[in-house]
């Protein structure tokens, strides 16, 4: 599992994070053609490598061409992110971030919550921010966030709603609940699309998770001259424990006056109880008549579904049952779009990050009758397109 952990020892904005991204590996080109895909005009992007005391990282900047630069309301800002053309799962987190910006500027302000105007916040600015962080985890291929304690300043700051203390009302709200500190600087540590950003995406913040590091990218923020350094860091790296381990229940049943062709029934039963395996071996029952041993593998939420069906279908007097611990690799259901159809793909994950390919039988058995065409040719086809995929 590929973590994030966001460390903001000097506060974090979205232009920031958006860098540290870039300074991970996120592409220049994959940004603008994913940003693009929003429709609004009137800006460019700037990217540059800038230091920040002794350390260096990558400045983003969205420079705005256009002289208008209007408020926006957040069923406009929902309407401009509906209408675009970027994937699903991107506009669905997108428009969780916009919406807590929302949330927050409604309570402050005590507005309706389609009726809010971001004000800066709205602007294109916040958009492309928001968008470039969404698209630049995906493409690092991000499954989990965390982040630090967040230092917070002091002082005074004049926004649209006039003179406001530090930090804003709005990112007061976004932090609830989440552990912050006084870092002593009479500045802006947090900006509220920043907060919006890490506490909508991240699983937990506080301190940083147990994992193995594999980069560092530091994303530059706008003041050239604090100690701490004014950058952002962002340690990318992988689950220390690569297996998913769990306690499941196993249960075991003999069966020797039952007539066998009734066992294919009993399996097909395995969806209906939610049950993991079931297994069936040959066993020599006392007075030695040949019997069954039915072995089910389930999650103890299943238990009562799995012993209706056993009572109800098998011949049994009894069940035992055991608790048994499991091993197993990390594994994910892909859709696979090759020249015979979409195909769910099972794929395990090695502790190298090399992922194993399983199409599901039944599909492939499935098209091979419908298109008449080798089963194994089905499987392959599947087998090299689900790989490629994967190496992109």
């Amino acid at each position: 599992m590929a973590i994030a952990y966001f460390d903001c020892f000097s506060g974090i904005s979205g232009d920031m994070i958006v860098g540290a991204l870039i300074d991970l590996g996120v592409t220049e080109e994959y940004l603008h053609s994913e940003i693009q895909k929003v429709p609004i005009s009137g800006y460019c992007l700037e990217i540059e490598r800038e230091p920040r005391g002794t350390i260096s990282g990558t400045r983003f900047k969205v420079v705005i061409k256009s002289t208008e630069n209007s408020p926006r309301t957040y069923d406009e800002i929902k309407e401009i992110i509906g209408n675009s053309d970027l994937e699903d799962d991107v506009k669905e987190k997108t428009l969780a971030i916009f919406h807590r910006l929302a949330w927050a500027e409604a309570t402050v302000h005590r507005e309706e919550l389609g009726e809010v105007h971001f004000h800066e916040v709205g602007a294109i600015d916040a958009i492309v921010d928001i968008v470039s962080s969404v698209v630049g985890l995906k493409f690092l291929k991000v499954d989990t966030i965390f982040g630090s304690r967040i230092p917070l300043g002091s002082g005074f700051t004049t926004c649209a709603h006039g003179t406001i203390p530090i930090p804003a009302p709005a990112t007061l709200m976004l932090l609830e609940n989440v552990p912050v500190y006084d870092s002593g600087q009479r500045r802006e540590m947090v900006t509220p699309t920043g907060a919006a950003i890490l506490t909508t995406l991240a699983q937990d913040i506080g301190k940083m998770p147990s994992m193995k590091p594999k980069a560092v990218g530091y994303g530059v923020g706008k003041n050239p001259t604090t100690n701490p350094p004014n950058l952002l860091r962002i340690v990318l790296g992988y689950d220390e424990e690569m297996y998913h381990r769990e306690v499941l229940t196993m249960y075991e049943t003999n069966v020797d006056d039952m007539n066998p062709q009734f066992i294919d029934y009993i399996l097909e039963c395995r969806k209906e109880t939610g049950a993991l395996d079931v297994n069936v071996i040959s066993v020599q029952m006392k007075k030695n008549r040949p019997g069954m041993l039915l072995r089910i593998l389930l999650s103890p939420e299943a238990r009562g579904k799995v012993e209706e069906v056993l009572f109800r279908e098998t011949t049994t007097l009894g069940i035992r049952s055991f608790e048994v611990d499991r091993v197993s690799l990390r594994r994910e259901y892909i859709d696979v779009n090759t020249k015979y159809g979409i195909f769910k793909v099972k794929v395990a994950w090695t502790s190298d990050e090399r992922p194993r390919v399983y199409p599901e039988y039944d599909d492939c058995k499935q098209v091979a009758r419908a298109k008449k065409v080798p089963l194994q040719v089905i499987y392959e086809e599947i087998h090299a397109v689900a790989k490629k995929m994967l190496q992109e």
